[in-house]
């Protein structure tokens, strides 16, 4: 977003510029290593852009570590996936396959079932464990490419009606999330939610459907940008060599059956230099043909433009101008290909890069409904039961997954397949995230965590302020604890005179001397009964509450 547009905000910008730069350009640095100040300011632009939010441990943990050691750390994760989501639901009474044979607190990942009200169960069940995979995530950039990569292929958990489908692609993300996009489409290909939602299912020689070869071009491969021009007659020849594959519903894998597959030769067009792939038969064609329909696709320098764009969408800013084109997308796309579609290089080289530091690059971008909730949450240091309560942590994630969801974003239910229109959506792009129903309950959120929180069997989960600000520097003092507040809530400054303002009207009580914030604090640390609790905790609260309901908090 332009932060001067939409939130008025002004800040100095301090790029390099190159001999060449035009004014019409919002920067031309590039992909040059980063060599400015390596500070906790830097780590925390860094931990907020690839994990949800920035906690103050985290950024204590990686501010004794240089710039190589801490990017290298974040995409080389080595904590082991979570495991899988419980049953944390009685079985529907309208069920016809109540699953019974799942005890309470079991996994039901494994089990098949296609009772639909069962589904439906399920389904919940996975968004409130997918809430708590990603409050408790490790210290990687793991769970922000998974949630890139679910809102780039698109599908739509509740059309599936599947709630093992979505698991399962879940799954295989996470496992490829940081590894090689090509393997990755081929493998989400014959995902069978993947089949199921594009109609892969349906596909066969009698009848070739193209919704899944349409959507493979123009929304995983190649784009539909002005270089990207294969023909409709593509997409048909493509459908062509995607037949034969079906779901079965008893084991929920994909299986090729030879006797549907389309065995003709497949004609291609000019802009994959007129290749044709041999028609196959036999239960090895589907996989032949496909990975010849990959080579092909893959060799266009289009495709690794497109997906470079769309992580620098998610990771970095929704506008890409000539300079960013030339001097950031051309040259990654160049380190993808060079890398066989490799996408650990890519990201590697992007948040070591001179342009992801640069000041215009920060602040910049609106937070997402998850950068909101699950980001606050960690943020806050908000702790939940051990896993082994499950009910109580399963009903305190469904209020969390229920927040993002009424704030705009539903795990794993984008509104269609294009995912969701904020990473898409010229022009307002991030912009789509902020209207006159989701800023009041971004603000109704932060207000409830203050002040009451959210219970369940006798545990609650609230910001704790003083708790909090125990863990700063120097939280007696009240200029310094507003600084350090700003430096981990904002990625904008506030000027002078504002900050004056909340520290005089909320920590002074509207006296004048900072004593009466220091005294307050140290009569609380030196003896902390309820009465000195209660004068600091009201301050700070109403502190907090004033700093969330700014515009700078929406921005990371």
């Amino acid at each position: 977003m332009d932060r001067r547009e939409f939130l008025a905000i002004s800040r100095k910008k301090t790029a390099t510029k190159q001999k060449t730069a035009s004014s019409q350009y919002r920067t031309n640095t590039g992909i040059q290593p980063y060599t400015g100040p390596w500070t906790e300011d830097e780590i925390i632009h860094l931990l907020k852009r690839t994990m949800f939010g920035a906690k103050k441990a985290d950024v204590d943990y990686f501010k004794n570590k240089n710039m190589n050691q801490v990017v290298t750390e974040l995409l080389n994760p080595t904590a082991p996936n979570p495991n899988p989501p419980v049953k944390d639901y009685t079985p529907s009474p309208n069920a016809n396959n109540p699953d019974n044979n799942i005890p309470p607190g079991a996994t039901w990942v494994n089990d098949v079932n296609n009772d639909g009200s069962i589904q439906t169960q399920r389904r919940a069940s996975y968004k409130r464990w997918l809430t708590g995979v990603m409050i408790n995530q490790d210290r990687s950039i793991r769970e922000k490419m998974i949630q890139f990569l679910i809102d780039h292929f698109g599908n739509e958990t509740t059309d599936v009606g599947n709630a093992n489908f979505a698991y399962k692609q879940q799954d295989l993300i996470r496992q490829h999330a940081l590894g090689n996009y090509k393997t990755l489409i081929k493998l989400i290909t014959t995902d069978p939610m993947m089949l199921r939602y594009l109609n892969g299912y349906l596909n066969q020689a009698s009848a070739p459907d193209e919704n899944y070869a349409r959507e493979l071009m123009e929304l995983y491969t190649l784009g539909k940008g002005p270089d990207s021009r294969y023909t409709e007659q593509d997409v048909k020849e493509a459908a062509k060599v995607l037949t034969g594959w079906q779901i079965n519903y008893n084991t929920y894998n994909a299986v090729f059956t030879p006797s549907r597959h389309s065995t003709v030769n497949k004609q291609f067009s000019s802009f994959f230099n007129n290749t044709v792939i041999q028609g196959r038969s036999g239960p090895t064609a589907g996989e032949l043909e496909l990975n010849d329909l990959l080579n092909m696709i893959f060799a266009q320098r289009e495709v690794a433009k497109f997906i470079v764009r769309r992580i620098y969408r998610w990771f970095v800013y929704y506008k890409i101008d000539e300079a960013t084109e030339v001097n950031v997308i051309t040259p990654l796309a160049d380190i993808f290909r060079n890398n066989n579609y490799e996408i650990k290089p890519v990201l590697e080289t992007l948040f070591k890069s001179e342009h992801f530091y640069d000041p215009v690059n920060r602040g910049c971008y609106i937070k997402s409904p998850l950068d909101v909730v699950i980001g606050s949450l960690r943020e806050m240091n908000v702790q939940f039961r051990p896993e082994s309560d499950y009910d109580t942590n399963y009903g305190l994630w469904n209020t969390f997954y229920s927040w993002m969801n009424n704030m705009g974003q539903n795990l794993h239910d984008p509104p269609s397949v294009s995912g969701q229109p904020a990473y898409y959506q010229e022009p307002s792009y991030y912009r789509i995230w902020i209207n006159s129903d989701t800023l009041p309950k971004r603000n109704q959120f932060t207000d409830i965590m203050l002040n009451s929180g959210y219970a369940r069997n006798g545990f609650r989960v609230q910001f704790n302020c003083v708790a909090f600000a125990q863990t700063l520097r120097n939280p007696g003092n009240p200029n310094d604890l507003i600084d350090e507040l700003i430096k981990y809530f904002y990625r904008v400054p506030l000027g002078a005179q504002t900050k004056e303002q909340i520290k005089k009207e909320i920590l002074l009580s509207g006296q004048q001397w900072d004593y009466y914030w220091t005294n307050a604090w140290t009569a609380y640390v030196s003896n902390p009964t309820t009465t000195n609790f209660n004068v600091v905790n009201t301050r700070l609260r109403s502190l907090f509450e004033y700093l969330f309901k700014l515009a700078e908090y929406q921005l990371i």
